[in-house]
């Protein structure tokens, strides 16, 4: 019986030259399975083209050009996340970091205002996010950052929000939803499309405080959006793998991507995520070519500006 924590060589070969854009790696201000210098040389084993340093505090673009000159051939990406410690919705940050290199934005995880009002429960048994602990630690000592909020109260857009976006859309980075709820991603997307942004990202729509219905992440699919589907949402218990299979083939393996957010010690390496999900999927009847699809053409095409070639 084939040990469902290593992967085959059929996955292996599958994934190879794909992105994963969405790691939580060493150094951070907590525990991490690795570093990103050390996955780089991972990277480079088993076939994968790059991945994007994912941060909720900092920005990782300068992190990213250090680790591409010490392992050359692997396409390190940085990104910024618009979160307290960033300064929320920051059109500078995000700024200086597009001039940096940086690939993704994210809109606010953590500091979010759903993630921090949002009263639903993990599945049972379902490992709880690392982050949650450090967030709580803020708390205790008073310095947690207000929540960062991107529409009004009538639901429009916010006019910094909108500030961001067209910074994205100029540098054609792309923009990824964070913990935003179904109805503030509706809303951010449609204005990101307004201001131009080309690569749009729906964040876990599978994750706790997301949680989005097949038909909500049609209507986003339709509207020029990918899905991202992470591979610890399922392997932490935080959706049954069925209905994300469902959920996948009700939307659209051409507008599904993966990545794994991985990075935490007590979960599978990095390097094998996307090797991982590619066997998970196998096993519930998708082929080689539409796990190529998810896994590799649409990742790069997330993270590669137009008219250049994917490392």
């Amino acid at each position: 019986m084939p040990d469902p924590l290593v992967p085959s060589a059929r996955a292996r070969a599958v994934v190879r030259g794909a992105y994963d854009t969405h790691v939580h790696v060493a150094p951070d201000v907590m525990a991490r399975r690795i570093d990103d210098v050390d996955l780089a040389h991972r990277c480079a084993e088993v076939g994968l083209a790059g991945f994007v340093l994912k941060s909720h505090y900092v920005a990782t673009a300068e992190r990213a050009a250090v680790v591409r000159k010490v392992v050359p051939g692997v396409d390190v990406l940085g990104a910024v996340t618009l979160n307290g410690a960033m300064g929320g919705i920051n059109p500078v940050a995000v700024e200086v970091a597009a001039r940096q290199g940086a690939r993704i934005v994210w809109m606010p995880t953590v500091d979010s205002g759903n993630q921090r009002r949002s009263t639903a429960t993990d599945l049972p048994g379902a490992t709880p996010a690392m982050w949650g602990a450090f967030q709580s630690d803020l708390h205790s000592q008073g310095i947690v950052p207000d929540p960062v909020e991107v529409v009004d109260d009538e639901g429009r857009v916010l006019d910094r929000v909108r500030q961001v976006l067209r910074v994205i859309a100029r540098h054609d980075v792309t923009l990824a939803t964070g913990h935003l709820s179904g109805a503030e991603i509706a809303a951010v997307v449609r204005a990101a499309i307004q201001e131009g942004v080309r690569r749009i990202v729906v964040t876990h729509p599978e994750f706790t405080s997301q949680r989005l219905t097949p038909a909500r992440q049609r209507e986003l699919a339709e509207a020029g959006a990918l899905l991202e589907r992470c591979f610890t949402t399922p392997h932490s218990g935080k959706v049954d793998w069925a209905d994300l299979f469902a959920t996948i083939r009700s939307v659209g393996v051409a507008h599904s991507v993966l990545s794994s957010d991985l990075g935490q010690p007590f979960n599978p390496p990095v390097e094998d995520g996307l090797a991982l999900f590619a066997d998970r999927l196998f096993g519930a009847g998708f082929t080689d070519d539409e796990v190529h699809v998810m896994a590799v053409v649409n990742s790069r095409r997330l993270v590669t500006p137009a008219g250049t070639t994917p490392a």
